[in-house]
């Protein structure tokens, strides 16, 4: 006989934890299955019942009818089973209960709460990654647990998930418990339960703070094109609307800039430049290298690159520092981006004259003057008169 406390516990998991009791009771018989022949050290066939009606446990060993016998302790052939009854046939099972009292008794305690409680992780861990898979590739707001040197551990849903020094933002300071915004980015099952990996540092994290700020994004009335940033540093978003009434970059920036103010603060004074989309390439890549002024795109579409003409007293902001604005309008237009002044295109111009001017008056001279050979008979014929 099993204590009848244990299946009221199982039934009191069932109330509170909303798992069925069957789905321990399977996991128990099978676990107490092997833990019987390791403790006995049997290779017999053997079936463990749970029977929570009877508050009792059976223990069965079975033979199963073959042609011909491979394994003789979990195998008996057919004509030997014919001689218990001749009703048996192949694949018929032979059984015997075994008496449980004894030692087995202290072995179902033993096994019993550790088969629970992992059964129980096991499925708080699916329930967990099956509610969480919804948000890979979201924004939420966790609570961060502890804090180990440079990584920072978060707690989503009751589990633990690890944001990465490389994942965190220069101006990021974390506390315990303090309540911080992250991206989800990739949610995978493990053995110890889903492992879940957070950034601030992916677009992604830019594009949905913009989602959860923008009800016209929300919405799809303005549409995200493109997003490239230098997490910390710089990001570039390309924003459209079909709607001739709605202003794509005004509806992100705000009244005031109230509204991307908020995120640039959220990302510790990361620069944020918001410009509107065209589909006209060349268009585009002036656009995308704002806020510097261009004054002419020259493009090749097999290369899918493009020289970029800004005035002289512009190239710098045009470039950027450390490249960083030609470096992201590239990435944002999908194009490689020679930035060149107009005093450049002033001195190709001169140079492409003066080369056409020398090749000029490296040329021949043109001369109306004939020079004939010498034994050229060029006399007129006689006349008739003469």
């Amino acid at each position: 006989m099993v204590n009848k406390d244990f299946f009221a516990a199982l039934d009191m998991l069932e109330s509170e934890k909303k798992i069925p009791k069957q789905v321990f009771i399977e996991t128990l018989e099978t676990a107490l299955a092997l833990a019987y022949k390791k403790q006995y050290g049997t290779a017999k066939a053997i079936e463990v019942l749970l029977v929570p009606e009877r508050s009792a446990i059976r223990i069965i060993a079975y033979l199963t009818v073959v042609e011909e016998v491979e394994d003789k302790d979990t195998q008996i052939s057919l004509e030997d089973a014919k001689l218990i009854d001749r009703k048996y046939k192949v694949g018929d099972r032979i059984t015997e209960e075994i008496d449980t009292k004894g030692d087995f008794g202290r072995i179902v305690a033993q096994n019993a709460k550790q088969v629970i409680l992992q059964k129980l992780r096991e499925i708080e861990n699916n329930v967990a990654y099956e509610e969480l898979s919804e948000k890979e590739d979201d924004l939420v707001t966790c609570a961060v647990r502890r804090i180990d040197g440079k990584y920072v551990y978060v707690e989503l849903k009751k589990l633990e998930a690890v944001l990465m020094p490389s994942d965190q933002l220069p101006a990021d300071k974390f506390f315990v418990g303090q309540r911080v915004k992250v991206y989800v980015k990739k949610i995978k099952p493990g053995t110890r339960g889903p492992q879940i990996q957070v950034s601030r540092t992916v677009p992604g994290f830019v594009r949905k703070l913009f989602e959860a700020e923008v009800p016209e994004i929300k919405s799809g009335q303005v549409v995200i094109k493109a997003l490239v940033r230098e997490p910390g540093y710089r990001t570039k978003m390309a924003v459209y609307s079909e709607d001739p009434n709605i202003d794509a970059v005004g509806a992100c920036v705000g009244n005031r800039g109230f509204r991307v103010n908020n995120i640039v603060s959220e990302l510790g004074g990361e620069k944020i430049e918001i410009i509107p989309w065209c589909e006209d390439p060349l268009e585009f890549i002036a656009r995308a290298l704002s806020p510097a002024k261009v004054i002419m795109v020259e493009a090749n579409e097999d290369e899918r690159a493009a020289k970029v003409i800004v005035k002289d007293d512009m190239l710098s902001l045009a470039i950027g520092r450390d490249g960083q604005n030609a470096r992201l309008a590239a990435r944002l237009t999908n194009w490689k981006i020679d930035v060149k002044p107009y005093s450049s295109l002033k001195e190709e111009d001169e140079e492409e004259h003066a080369e056409t001017a020398e090749q000029a008056s490296e040329a021949p001279e043109a001369t109306d003057e004939i020079n004939l050979p010498d034994d050229l008979d060029v006399s007129l014929p006689d006349s008739e008169d003469d």
